[in-house]
């Protein structure tokens, strides 16, 4: 045997071997792209009654939101309804009341009936070590100025 046919003999083994690899690469890359391929199709079927359960979901809430916006103008119009009666009610009642009121504090003054106010303890300040009622205090100032 002579060394060109050794040299062609281990390019045919090479050769082989690059093939079969190449041939073992593409085998798997081909299983792959099946399991790929019924992994988007499981996805899909799960997919589809997913989105149609959330579209009408949405539709509910589109639902839901239009009555609550409903709800919301119908209290605004009752606000405004309510707020223009107490309006109507202040102007109406609100004087005389006012003056009724002002009226009967003022016969209380003069027939000399007060409410009882609770009585209180008088105010006291200290000034060095001694305690002064309000009245001491009053003649202090006086005294001072």
């Amino acid at each position: 045997m002579s060394g060109g046919e050794v040299a062609g003999i281990l390019v045919a083994v090479f050769w082989a071997i690059l093939v079969s690899f190449l041939a073992v690469a593409l085998a798997r890359l081909a299983q792959t792209l099946r399991a790929t391929t019924k992994l988007v199709a499981d996805v899909t079927e799960q997919t589809v009654p997913l989105l149609a359960d959330a579209s009408a979901a949405v539709r509910s809430a589109q639902t839901q939101i239009d009555r609550v916006d409903a709800i919301a103008s119908d209290v605004q119009e009752v606000t405004s309804n309510a707020s223009a009666l107490s309006t109507t009610v202040a102007s109406t009642f609100g004087g005389p009341l006012v003056k009724v009121a002002a009226f009967g504090y003022g016969v209380r003054r003069a027939l000399g009936r007060k409410d009882e106010a609770p009585a209180r303890e008088p105010r006291r300040t200290v000034i060095v070590g001694r305690t002064l009622s309000r009245r001491e205090k009053r003649s202090a100032r006086g005294k001072r100025d």
